[in-house]
């Protein structure tokens, strides 16, 4: 295991975890409210389902709650320590939890790390907490009143605004009269100035003293009163008001963010608002220990080997200090040139050995002109997105790099150092052992991974346009160039780009590494002294997250889908025949595994949607797994009173003979012969590890709103993971490739299919939804079988391929050809001609992902081809990828049901004409 002291080598690959994906990661996260004060977690009997309401389910307040985070095991296996907090609570506090003894010890909290804090600092995290469960309080209540006034009841809607403006109207009077006492004071004191200056005058004149002077006329008039404000002015204080408080990211209490075990000790150090601590875990009467406060952003890296000391980081000096005396020392000293030196490289990241004796230093060099002089740093391509929040219109500028821009990658190159031991004189800089031109191209690089004992380390590189996988290996010597051991070209996965990461097992004699060789992402290894290459798994199922391995090297642990797409349990699997043992419950999906060092412990959140993940101890030593130990409560029970249906997984062959997977909401009542009408969601485009058909995911529009229509409006609601996803293997995953929509549309028909064939569904009145990359899957389906589905909602989607950023289209859409945006022919405008049914377009106007242009455009091209009387827009003003701004998950949920309702009818009745 090697430390990785800045997480930015691979920058590029790991964006596309959080961008397009956003609607299936969550950015959606489903709205929500809480009740005045702490939420509670009351059991509640569940509601009818016909009298289950939007406002209910999709609460300002999320009934989930957060996991733990960070779950690590002390060096001994004993300790488990995680980042949590029960519902309701800011932050993640420390949680040790005892293995042995089966006890878990609350180690922080807002009232323990209020005495490191200013009083300042712990006023603003209550006040701005209490605003907070306002703020959601009165946005439920806000919600169920229009609600109630659209059903003809009696409602005061503009009780929240007249309170709102009552309490503008006393912070302005609070602050006139604050106001005209300080100028009061002023005008005081400039008179008595004045006098003080006379008398002084007068007595170097010799001069009698003047009296004091009789107040002035402007001192003695009564102050005017001033007009009290028009209804349009306090709207506008309001406003602003609104703004200035609005809540920001440092607002609440943030907990602790980091923690870092010690290498022999049941000890760790821990960060808390760039401040370090340690804590004695073994000590029953352990108190936190401060070690280091400063104002900077400070992160942990690890222990001295020998634990008498700690290395840590800012922003990119990695440092070293003693636990027993004061002082730090610099391990990763900036780089020196000399004044000739063709280029000038500066530390990008650091990645120390587990021995601590060497570090391998990431770094790159500005780009050059054609004289050699260094180049000013490139801005890039600059779009802009409109802000109408204001008066008058406004452009707000964000990043955006697509397939014809000219890449300016920097130089990039790896030095190997010796760490200084103790207060040792640095040694002579070496010449870099690994270099990369940079310029126009897409290189991407793996972690630096060292073996245990320092002697060796590893990393892999990707060449997008050469289609280039390496394998690198070198020793523990400054000088000494690494050697390709593994070479690729052209048959390499697209998504097995992400997860390569190279890692030693622990006797340093194997490299472990993600590879799809045989269809699937599973991990492979390089033997050192045979210098051959074995698959460790067989079988058709997805195995690309490494967690370790046992002390003595004979197994690994993994998280693999095996036998249930749907779920990814946590595995340990015998290196030498790979033979594989599932040590959590079956239908769970395991996230943030992580093992013991010992190989006898492993942790994981697991759940499904009978029970919301939490945090889960496992045994990882026996021959027959043991139940898992419950550590968290994570959510709001109350999720129990509109948890009313439960989906039905089931799959079916599309017309190539492949597996897809997906769920259907049958309302009660359902009969095989009915004709009830029908929504299918769908995504449809590559997530690296993720998709909808997840047994803990229960994502806003697929799950709970499917769930809602089928228990509000006896719909039956069907979600499906058409090829183009991830986990699936490489036959799903580069389905996309230079075909962008067309397998999606395929199977979309093949479903709609077996859904007409098996669930009681009316075949004229079925719905097809998407979002983000299942936005532009509608909009191509509704295109080009527009006879297929009833109507369309299309959210967020890229229309113009040609528009989105490249780290995505380069690796998911086809090859890139930087002379001219030749992903034009993907683009949906020439498509929409043939639209027939109605579609309602969905977009946040200041989305900086996908950008909401290209929902304008599509729009344009249905205008001109007639459709004015198919397509519908409903935006959010101030929304971005997963709107969120004027337009919460309740309002576009409403719009939904609505559309719905309108083009397909109720279960009794047929659509509107």
């Amino acid at each position: 295991m090697a430390y990785q002291a800045k997480n930015g080598i691979n920058k590029t690959s790991k964006l596309a975890l959080s961008c397009l994906t956003a609607a299936l990661l969550g950015a959606f996260a489903m709205a929500s409210v809480a009740q005045q004060g702490t939420p509670t977690q009351a059991t509640t009997s569940a509601v009818a389902g016909q009298d289950l309401s939007l406002e209910q389910l999709f609460r300002a307040e999320s009934y989930r709650g957060e996991n733990a985070k960070e779950p690590k095991f002390s060096r001994s296996g004993r300790y488990l320590a995680y980042l949590w907090n029960p519902f309701g609570e800011p932050g993640t506090d420390l949680y040790v939890h005892d293995t042995k003894t089966g006890k878990t010890q609350r180690v922080t909290s807002r009232a323990l790390m209020g005495a490191f804090d200013a009083p300042e600092d712990l006023e603003r995290f209550d006040k701005k907490l209490a605003q907070k469960r306002a703020e959601l309080a009165e946005r439920q209540a806000k919600e169920e009143a229009q609600a109630a006034y659209l059903q003809g009841k009696n409602v005061d809607l503009g009780q929240w605004e007249a309170a709102a403006l009552e309490r503008v109207k006393k912070e302005l009077a609070e602050k006139k009269a604050k106001d005209e006492a300080q100028k009061a004071k002023d005008k005081a004191e400039a008179e008595a100035e004045k006098a003080a200056m006379a008398a002084l005058e007068a007595r170097r004149a010799g001069k009698p003293v003047p009296a004091a002077a009789a107040a002035s006329a402007a001192a003695k008039a009564e102050t005017k009163p001033e007009k009290d404000k028009e209804l349009w002015e306090l709207r506008d204080e309001l406003k602003k008001s609104l703004a200035k408080n609005k809540l920001k990211p440092g607002d609440l209490y943030p907990g602790v963010t980091q923690i870092v075990w010690a290498n022999q000790k049941d000890e760790l150090i821990l960060q808390y608002r760039g401040s370090l601590f340690r804590y004695n875990a073994a000590d029953a009467n352990a108190k936190l220990q401060p070690l280091l406060a400063t104002q900077r952003d400070l992160r942990i890296v690890a222990y001295t080997p020998d634990d008498q000391g700690y290395v840590f980081m800012d922003d990119k000096r990695v440092l070293r200090a003693k636990l027993a005396q004061a002082g730090v020392q610099v391990l990763n000293r900036e780089l020196i040139h000399a004044d000739d030196a063709e280029k000038k490289y500066r530390i990008d990241a650091t990645t120390l050995s587990e021995d601590g004796r060497w570090m391998a230093l990431v770094a790159r060099a500005p780009l050059l002109d054609p004289e050699g002089k260094p180049l000013p740093e490139a801005e890039g391509r600059k779009v802009e997105i409109m802000d109408y929040a204001e008066r008058w219109a406004k452009a707000k500028k964000v990043d955006r790099e697509v397939s014809d821009d000219k890449r300016k990658q920097k130089p990039l190159a790896i030095y190997i150092r010796q760490v200084p031991a103790g207060d040792a004189a640095p040694r002579k800089q070496a010449e870099p052992v690994f270099t990369q031109a940079g310029g126009d191209g897409w290189f991407e690089i793996s972690p630096v991974a060292w073996a245990r004992d320092g002697s060796r380390y590893a990393f892999a590189t990707w060449e997008r346009e050469k289609e280039l996988f390496r394998l690198y290996v070198g020793r523990a010597d400054e000088s000494a160039k690494p050697e390709i051991v593994l070479e690729r070209r052209g048959d390499l996965g697209h998504e097995v780009v992400n997860v390569m990461d190279p890692e030693f097992t622990p006797d340093g004699k194997q490299i472990v590494l993600a590879l799809d060789d045989a269809g699937y992402r599973q991990p492979y290894a390089w033997d050192i002294a045979a210098r051959s290459l074995r698959p460790l798994l067989k079988g058709n199922f997805e195995a690309h997250n490494v967690l370790g391995f046992t002390p003595d090297s004979k197994s690994l642990f993994v998280t693999a889908n095996k036998g249930d797409f749907a779920a990814m349990n946590v595995y340990r699997v015998n290196l030498a025949d790979g033979g594989m043992q599932a040590l959590g419950q079956a239908g769970d999906y395991h996230r943030g595994a992580v093992v013991s060092r010992d190989g006898q412990w492993a942790a994981a959140n697991a759940g499904q949607w009978s029970a919301r993940p939490e945090l889960k101890l496992l045994k990882a030593d026996k021959a027959q797994p043991e139940a898992a130990k419950v550590l968290t409560d994570s959510h709001d029970k109350a999720w129990a009173k509109v948890d009313v249906l439960r989906p039905e997984r089931f799959s079916f062959k599309n017309r190539h003979g492949d597996e897809i997977s997906a769920f259907v909401f049958k309302p009660k009542g359902w009969q095989a012969s009915d004709r009830r009408p029908a929504v299918m969601y769908v995504y449809g485009g590559p997530l690296n590890d993720r998709h909808t058909v997840e047994a803990d995911s229960f994502q806003p529009t697929a799950y709970v709103f499917g769930m809602y229509m089928a228990a509000k409006h006896g719909y039956v609601t069907v979600a499906v993971d058409t090829r183009g996803h991830s986990n699936y293997g490489r036959r799903f995953s580069d389905a996309n490739w230079e075909q962008a929509g067309l397998p999606q549309t395929e199977d979309l028909e093949d479903a709609y299919k077996h859904a007409v064939a098996n669930f009681g569904v009316d075949p004229a009145r079925v719905g097809l939804n998407g979002w983000s990359f299942g936005g532009f899957q509608t909009q191509y389906t509704m295109f080009s079988k527009p006879d297929l589905f009833a109507a369309g909602i299309a959210g967020a989607g890229p229309t113009e391929w040609e528009n989105y950023n490249s780290w995505y289209s380069g690796r998911t859409i086809g090859k890139v050809d930087r002379s001219k945006p030749n992903l034009r022919k993907y683009s949906l405008l020439p498509m929409a001609k043939g639209l027939r049914k109605p579609l309602l377009l969905v977009h946040g106007m200041m989305d900086p992902n996908v950008l909401y242009q290209d929902t304008v455009n599509v729009y344009r091209a249905l205008l001109e081809s007639g459709k004015d009387g198919l397509v519908d827009l409903y935006l959010d003003p101030d929304g971005e990828h997963g709107m969120g701004g004027a337009v919460k998950a309740v309002g576009w949920h409403r719009k939904y049901e609505q559309f719905w309702l309108q083009h397909l009818g109720t279960v009794q009745g047929k659509a509107a004409k």
